[in-house]
Formats: structure tokens, sequence, C-alpha cells
């Protein structure tokens, strides 16, 4: 894994702000990856989870799979989402735990942050949270959360180990993870050579792993029975061809999984 140097990351961070941004208040706009409601059918959300949901975060919808297929939010789970955006799966998960619950909504994006306050109120889910902050420093106390969900997004952040260990940190013994993710297959030294452009990062397929090495970082942390719920042609619902055929040369695609901290 290529070390980023802290200015590198810093800039990182600030290219996804802007792409995020796009999609938080022009989500009509289009993007080179699938977003919206259309994207959560094609990633596979099923409609009656969907029409719970207010359609003003399912347009800015821009994850790559559908972890609920994990089932391990039980009601009275309090739930992180890390990168919430405008709230389609920290708004789903707060329905799934119930309204005596804590669902905290993790985003780096100050537009996405607002956007989920929006949306969670015009729900009446007055459980939902909203965090501003990045996943590699948490703002929630160890051993404090029963479910940790996130859905492409751990591709994005430079210093993936550490974000995993804040993800294991804060999830209490016995908790759960339930992600989706960008993985990559093949050219994977050729990808490297980009890690350093900050726009790559952002457009979702410099930052991802290879499959193996992605899941040793889970287990190096400390987590326990992972296991392979998915794997999707995710790019294939891009509306860009550029993007489509990068996506097919790096065997990039999304998986889904789910793991317990012991």
């Amino acid at each position: 894994m290529v070390a980023i140097a802290r200015f590198e990351r810093e800039h990182i961070f600030d290219a996804v702000k802007i792409m995020y941004t796009a999609v938080a208040n022009k989500p009509e706009k289009g993007f080179h990856f699938p977003s919206g409601r259309t994207a959560c059918a094609f990633v596979g959300y099923p409609k009656e989870q969907l029409d719970q949901i207010e359609p003003g975060a399912l347009e800015s919808f821009a994850g790559v799979g559908y972890p609920f297929q994990a089932n391990v939010i039980k009601p009275g789970d309090s739930v992180l989402d890390v990168g919430a955006g405008a709230g389609t799966d920290i708004l789903l998960s707060a329905l799934l735990a119930g309204k005596e619950s804590k669902a905290y909504g993790l985003d780096i994006t100050q537009a996405m942050h607002e956007k989920l306050q929006v949306n969670a109120d015009k729900m009446a889910l007055n459980n939902v949270i909203p965090l501003k902050g990045n996943a590699e420093e948490i703002p929630l106390a160890d051993n404090s959360v029963d479910v940790v969900t996130s859905n492409g997004v751990l591709n994005l952040v430079p210093d993936k180990k550490q974000a995993i260990a804040e993800i294991f940190r804060i999830l209490k013994p016995g908790g759960y993870v339930q992600i989706s993710d960008i993985v990559i297959r093949k050219n994977i030294s050729e990808l490297d050579k980009s890690k350093a452009n900050p726009q790559l990062w952002a457009e979702c397929i410099v930052g991802a792993m290879n499959e193996n090495d992605y899941f040793s970082i889970f287990i190096s942390a400390g987590f326990e029975d992972l296991s392979t719920l998915d794997h999707l042609n995710y790019f294939a619902g891009s509306n860009s061809a550029p993007t489509r055929d990068v996506a097919s040369y790096f065997g990039a695609e999304s998986i889904t999984f789910s793991g317990r901290k012991p």
C-alpha cells in the first residue's frame, strides 16, 4: 500500500469534499458513477425500503452496494454510518433500529452534513445525529456503537489502516460492520502510480485496494467472521464510457461484506 504524505491526504480530502458537495447540491447533474434512486435500485435496495426514505436523501445517494443484506441491525442498536452523505443508509438504519436507538451519520462534506439534518427532520427521526468529521478520526467514544455501516467510502480514505482501527475502537465487543466498497483485481502496480492525484481519488478507483489486502487490514485490526455477501459489477451502471473502460482495465467492482468485533 502506497504511503500518502500528510499534505497529499489533505488535498485528497479537499477533492472528495468538492465532488460530494456537487452530489449534495446538484444531484440532477449526473456523475461518472451511478447516483440517485436509480443507483439504489441498481445496487440492490428493495423498493419497499426506498419508499420509506426521504426523496431528498435518495437523490444524493452515491453508494456502491447494499450493505443491509448483512441483516445485523437489531431493534435498539446504536449505529454509525461512516460517510453518511445525505442520509439514505443512516435513515434506513434508524428505522430498522427504532426510535429508541441512536443513529450517527458521519460525513466530511458540509453540504452533505446539512442535507442529512434536513432529511432526518422531514422524517421526524430525532434519533439521527449528524456528525462532522472523517473516518480517520471518528468523534465517538470507545465501545459506543453496536453496528458500523459504510457504503462506498473507505476507498476514498487515504489512511485505511487508521480508519479501520477507528471503526474497531468505537464498536462495542460483539458489534458488527456491514460494508460495501470498491476493490480492484488487476494492474494494481499501475494504479499505484496515480495515487498522488487527489482528483483521481475522488473518482472512486485510485484509492481502492486488492480484495485480499483490504480484508487483511480488517483482520489485523482484530475483526473476526469476515463474510463476503456480494460482488457487483458496479461501474457497469456508469453513464461514462471512459469510466467503464478504466474500471474494466483495473477489474474494479464493489464488494459487500460483514464482520464482527470479538
